[in-house]
């Protein structure tokens, strides 16, 4: 039922996702730069044709950047309407990546081969609801790293979110205020998991057109994180702050034990 919501979600969102951001190609290249810089200081050798899989791709916002950054990249999604939209954007920009359907819980069996890089950005982790399906998840990123290869998954950050418990998002107003992006959220009540209601408000040819889309997030902390990754095997695990990085979500990263 997860996996069929999951990727309804992700289909429905997959034409429109690029209306979240003010301009989603300058997202695409600022994006990538931060994430090269920080990928290639955290490999034990860095080189220029770095392999990288994304995990959780969408329709290619850090796959497509990456790629132009010189990664030899992998990039895969459990939507496929997603993962069709990202390859005809790669094409367009005359990018190579390599594209799949998979889901994070089984790439050791879906994705062939190992990686200097894995990554998981936007959240995507936050899907999976249970310490079982955590658990699986981590266990097949680790699978698909090379010795000494380095992970990076990307969240919300939780831990202050939880404070609060916030039900919406403030609206972002674009287009001299033909489009307008917000989400509204339902927490449940032991604030482990939370609802997202996702809205796009768009004037078109005059008229003003709603979409809307729902998913469910578990409100995953870092704390829960770090002892998922070092169960598994992983080690040096480091938290990089937006303030720090200049992404917009806490990263962590992590190195799989040679």
């Amino acid at each position: 039922m997860l996996r069929e919501s999951v990727i309804q979600f992700y289909d429905d969102l997959a034409e429109n996702y690029h209306l979240i951001f003010q301009d989603w190609n300058k997202t695409i290249l600022r994006q990538a730069e931060i994430l090269s810089k920080l990928i290639r200081s955290k490999l034990a050798e860095p080189r220029k044709d770095v392999s990288l899989l994304d995990c959780s791709c969408g329709i290619g916002t850090q796959a497509i950047g990456l790629a132009m950054e010189g990664f030899k990249v992998t990039a895969t999604d459990i939507s496929p309407v997603s993962v069709e939209r990202a390859k005809k954007e790669a094409e367009s920009r005359g990018v190579a990546i390599h594209f799949g359907v998979a889901d994070f819980r089984s790439l050791e069996r879906e994705i062939s081969g190992v990686f200097d890089a894995v990554l998981s950005a936007d959240n995507a982790i936050p899907h999976l609801l249970t310490d079982e399906d955590l658990d699986l998840a981590a266990r097949n990123l680790y699978s698909k790293l090379n010795d000494d290869g380095v992970l990076l998954i990307t969240i919300r950050d939780y831990d202050e979110l939880i404070k609060e418990k916030q039900r919406a998002t403030p609206p972002h107003v674009f287009d001299g205020g033909k489009r307008i992006v917000f989400q509204v959220w339902d927490w449940a009540d032991d604030a482990a998991t939370y609802a997202t209601n996702h809205f796009v408000v768009q004037e078109i040819d005059g008229e003003w057109v709603t979409m809307h889309s729902a998913t469910r997030y578990r409100a995953l902390l870092r704390g829960e994180l770090d002892r998922l990754l070092r169960a598994v095997g992983f080690v040096e695990i480091e938290w990089h702050m937006p303030e720090a990085s200049g992404f917009y979500q806490p990263v962590v990263t992590a190195r799989k034990k040679r």
